[in-house]
């Protein structure tokens, strides 16, 4: 019997990374001819070149054990077949049944659950097409031309990523909007352009009781009736996404239009269930058919590639080592391509929430750093900004870069930049710049000797910065699908691997709980709740505010 376990394995890590020190990625890549060709991989319409992270193959193999010794295989299965891994709130975690075929078998407690989500997932796409073909009308009779989800985090953040990845496909009529922020503003802007008669609102609150999203959508309700005149408009101009049959009936929402879901799918990983109608209205049956078929695909690459050729496990295997063993407390996301510039904020959501954890399962404190912060924009955009301190600033955050092969018609030139400054930004951050070249440089140019001592250390980069480089044959439905369960599966594999249960997300509650406080006290004469000193003198400041 093996006496390998997952704490023999760390301890092998540790040894490995103090032996390799800092030996530079310019050496590892010198010293092995093959090795951009080995470390890539190919799956679902992507590809991973890993090469410039400071690994080795003893790194790699060492990190394989970890994944191994760690179970990973087993909370896989236990995954996929429905076992009740979210043990805080005893429930499965079957967000990749919302995906599966209708032909495919998914069992919870010994019940099919595949006929439930295929029936949810019909009724969706009859209503979106009712309204994409006109026939679903406002009060006034007229075609609706605006759509408005309402929501916040998982039914928010996933819809709108990937409408504004998917904008080339939308129905050419529908304007999809989206508010989350309670403040008031954002809901305003909206309402202030919109033409009640032709206007459809998503009410997204699996219990309707929500609060931000609530009061969004007392608004919305609010601005309808003050001008169709009527309560019945409601019928016509708004729908939901929740389970609370009465609450909804409540709102004065007709139930037949109300689209539900169940408990073993996370607010982070709901987009493919009925939270995702904004996406089908836009992109229509069939192009969300594809977006689920290209997560499927990635489910079936999880579960039967070997690890060593696995994407979600290499990815996460390697945000591991770079974390754990690097010391990155932070990892940026690089899109080049516009359309993809909500993806950063998603998978803050996806990672942060799912694996900011610092209680194992057993309720043990985690013995390592855990999820990393996520941060990111367009690639572009962020050279102007935050790559300064990426090349050149005293830590270092790994980046992923993400290209697309496929131009867009008509700009070939612009498609040609984005990928050379995304190709270029990779090999800098690896390769570096030492002081006696960037001094060459100089003197070469005519320099005096006294200004190029000055400037050397100013124009030298330390390189060593690792990257993965994640490649999609084309921005589509099918590749899009694929690239979300890829970050998925990822977080899961990391979660695993660090003993976290990445299904809860108990900490988002404290703050919930006592912002009910709050709101009583900053509508009452005095507080009626103890707050510390500093929280009773913001209150009774907002009391004072001018009106």
């Amino acid at each position: 019997m093996s006496t390998t376990t997952p704490e023999s394995v760390w301890q092998r890590l540790a040894a490995h990374r103090a032996e390799l020190g800092e030996r530079h990625l310019n050496e590892l890549f010198e010293a092995d001819s093959t090795r951009a060709g080995r470390m890539q991989v190919e799956a679902c319409g992507l590809f991973l070149d890993y090469s410039k992270n400071r690994v080795t193959d003893e790194t790699l193999r060492l990190l394989l054990d970890l994944a191994k010794t760690s179970g990973l295989a087993q909370r896989r299965t236990a995954m996929f077949e429905g076992e009740r891994i979210n043990t805080t709130e005893q429930r499965a975690v079957l967000h990749t049944a919302l995906r599966r075929p209708a032909s495919e078998v998914v069992l919870l407690d010994g019940r099919d659950v595949v006929p439930d989500v295929v029936a949810v997932r019909e009724r969706v796409a009859r209503f979106a097409e009712t309204v994409r073909c006109g026939d679903w009308c406002g009060y006034d009779g007229r075609p609706i031309t605006d759509i408005v989800n309402i929501g916040i985090g998982g039914s928010d953040l996933g819809p709108l990523m990937v409408c504004e990845a998917l904008k080339p496909f939308a129905h050419p009529r529908l304007r999809l909007h989206f508010v989350s922020n309670v403040d008031g503003v954002q809901i305003d802007d909206v309402l202030r352009s919109a033409d009640p008669g032709t206007t459809l609102f998503i009410v997204a609150s699996k219990t309707f009781t929500t609060q931000e999203t609530l009061t969004n959508a007392h608004t919305a309700r609010a601005w309808l009736i003050g001008r169709a005149g009527d309560e019945a408009a409601i019928a016509r101009h708004f729908v939901a996404v929740s389970t609370n049959a009465e609450a909804v009936s409540r709102f004065g929402i007709d139930t037949a239009n109300m689209f539900g879901f169940w408990d073993w799918v996370g607010g982070r990983y709901s987009l493919w269930g009925a939270i995702g109608l904004p996406i089908v209205l836009q992109i229509g049956t069939q192009g969300f058919d594809a977006l689920l078929a290209g997560a499927h695909a990635m489910d079936v690459h999880f579960r039967e590639a070997p690890f060593e050729r696995n994407l979600p496990v290499l990815m996460a295997l390697l945000g591991i080592w770079n974390v754990d063993f690097l010391d990155a407390r932070s990892q940026v996301i690089a899109p080049y391509h516009q359309r993809l510039h909500r993806l950063p904020a998603f998978l803050q959501q996806l990672d942060m929430e799912s694996n900011g954890k610092s209680v194992r399962l057993d309720g043990t404190p985690v013995a390592h750093p855990t999820s990393p912060v996520i941060w990111g924009e367009t690639g572009i955009n962020g050279q102007h900004a935050y790559f300064q301190m990426l090349h050149q600033g005293t830590g270092f955050a790994p980046v992923d870069f993400i290209g697309v092969l496929a131009r867009p018609d008509g700009a070939e030139h612009h498609h040609r930049l984005a990928f050379a400054n995304m190709v270029a930004q990779a090999e800098a951050l690896m390769r570096g710049k030492s002081a006696d070249a960037v001094a060459a440089e100089m003197r070469a140019a005519g320099l005096a000797e006294e200004r190029v001592r000055a400037l050397a250390p100013h124009r030298a980069f330390p390189g060593n910065r690792p990257s993965n480089t994640l490649l999609l044959e084309r921005l589509d439905p099918r590749t899009l699908g694929a690239l979300l369960a890829l970050y998925e599966h990822r977080t899961f594999v990391q979660g695993v691997v660090w003993g976290v249960n990445s299904f809860d997300q108990w900490g988002v509650e404290l703050g919930k709980q006592l912002a009910a406080r709050v709101l009583d006290d900053l509508a009452a004469d005095q507080d009626r709740h103890p707050h510390d000193a500093s929280t009773a003198a913001l209150i009774a400041r907002y009391r004072r505010r001018p009106v």
